[in-house]
């Protein structure tokens, strides 16, 4: 893209945001403000994706998260941009102003509206409704799990050594999460939160006492919750898990893309490198060999998931 039009587009969608502001200061939350808001946001997308399309450059969008403190989109993000700077297509990442669950993710991706690509946890249903490109994103981390609980009550859970134990224990995840279906599905009763931020609180309020988290997570979740949540130490949970980008099923040039651009990340190693950059301290701060490990079963996984690359996952259990 010229800078001339850069600097056009910029102007364009600035505009319509002061537009936003200025509406939203006037009318509130009323209903007709939110109907003008959502067409703000399409029309912020289109200005984008015309003056992309005028310079030759395709514009691929990608959701921002439900919170503002919730940093898991940005590994995702820098993946994708490293993918799709190894394909023969000049693409650019752009953002929707308005944050979405991950049910809601699914339904614009169906929907071919206000995103075209999103990185979620994958499931059966999912993998019928989209089109998912299967190189798991974070090599399987998300599913190692640790577990944040409230500080100074850690005593709950360190004398959890068997699936019998961990029974006793008040579990929760969001109510949309395939990991929800996961922990149900090996028999664990599992307390189902509406919102993100709202799980802290529940937590924080001991609705219940166990939270487990990814080892990509947990770091950031327990630091913004530094006064009141802790990181359990001697338990770990596994089953064969993770993400994938995923794109409505018709728009196949971008999963072909999206696959060449990955398939050559992991053959030269740029992959492993940007994960080892992210990654690999949470890891080793982790400690997974010196946890006791609780193997769950994963009633989600497809045949389709590539389990026989091990190039692709990190530390499988099977």
């Amino acid at each position: 893209m010229t800078t001339a039009a850069m600097q056009e587009g910029g102007a364009a969608t600035n505009g319509t945001r002061l537009m936003s502001l200025a509406l939203a200061q006037r009318h509130g939350a009323s209903p007709s403000w939110r109907l003008l808001r959502r067409w703000l946001t399409s029309l912020t997308a289109l200005l984008l994706l015309a003056h992309g399309s005028a310079n030759g450059l395709e514009i691929v969008r990608y959701p921002i998260p439900e919170s503002a403190a919730d940093q898991r989109y940005d590994y995702p993000r820098k993946l994708l941009e490293l993918a799709l700077s190894k394909t023969r297509t000049e693409y650019r990442v752009a953002y929707p102003t308005v944050s979405m669950s991950q049910n809601r993710q699914i339904v614009e991706l169906e929907a071919g509206r206000m995103i075209d690509v999103a990185p979620l946890p994958s499931s059966a249903d999912r993998e019928a409704r989209l089109l998912p490109i299967r190189i798991p994103l974070n090599k399987g981390l998300l599913g190692w799990r640790l577990g944040l609980v409230r500080k100074g009550d850690t005593n709950r859970v360190e004398q959890v050594k068997t699936m019998a134990d961990l029974m006793g224990v008040r579990l929760a995840q969001g109510q949309d999460w395939p990991d929800t279906q996961i922990l149900s599905g090996n028999g664990l009763a599992v307390i189902k939160g509406s919102s993100y931020e709202g799980l802290f609180k529940m937590l924080e309020s001991q609705r219940f006492d166990y939270f487990p988290r990814s080892v990509m997570e947990i770091w950031d979740e327990q630091e913004a919750h530094a006064g009141t949540l802790e990181i359990e130490p001697h338990l770990a949970l596994h089953y064969f898990y993770d993400s994938y980008f995923f794109v409505n099923k018709h728009n196949t040039r971008l999963a072909a893309d999206i696959t060449e651009g990955m398939e050559k990340a992991v053959a030269d190693g740029s992959f492993d490198k940007l994960f080892d950059e992210h990654w690999g301290e949470r890891v080793r701060k982790a400690r997974l060999n010196e946890r006791t490990v609780i193997e769950l079963r994963n009633p989600l996984l497809t045949p389709e998931t590539p389990s026989n690359r091990p190039e692709l996952w990190y530390g499988v259990r099977r």
